[in-house]
């Protein structure tokens, strides 16, 4: 009984190392997005009208804000990728406290 909790809480984690990928993933793609488009808007005059979409219009900014929210926004995608990589961290390292824990189990039985 014992094994197969064990069994099934490194399935679990695994699944859980997956996701937290796919979540750095994710971010990093938006992080780079918000950098390239920093990149762009500062090449141009600051007198160039600029629009920030908000739900199904669009709000004349200038320049700066629109500059500064993209900042921000590359700000808290890093924020969130250290966050979920100490996660991951945290759960290999429980993947493989679970497997040595399955492997004791294991040669326990063969010895007896």
């Amino acid at each position: 009984q014992a094994f197969t909790e064990l069994q099934a809480k490194v399935m679990d984690t695994q699944q859980k190392v997956k996701l937290a990928d796919l979540q750095i993933e994710q971010l990093s793609k938006t992080k780079k997005h918000a950098h390239l488009t920093d990149t762009e808007v500062m090449m141009l005059v600051d007198e160039t009208r600029m629009y920030e979409g908000v739900g199904r219009m669009f709000i004349l900014q200038p320049k700066g804000v629109i500059h500064n929210q993209l900042l921000e926004k590359q700000r808290i995608a890093e924020e969130k990728i250290k966050e979920l990589e100490q996660k991951k961290a945290y759960l290999e390292r429980s993947v493989k406290e679970a497997e040595d824990n399955i492997r004791e189990m294991l040669m326990a039985r063969r010895a007896q």
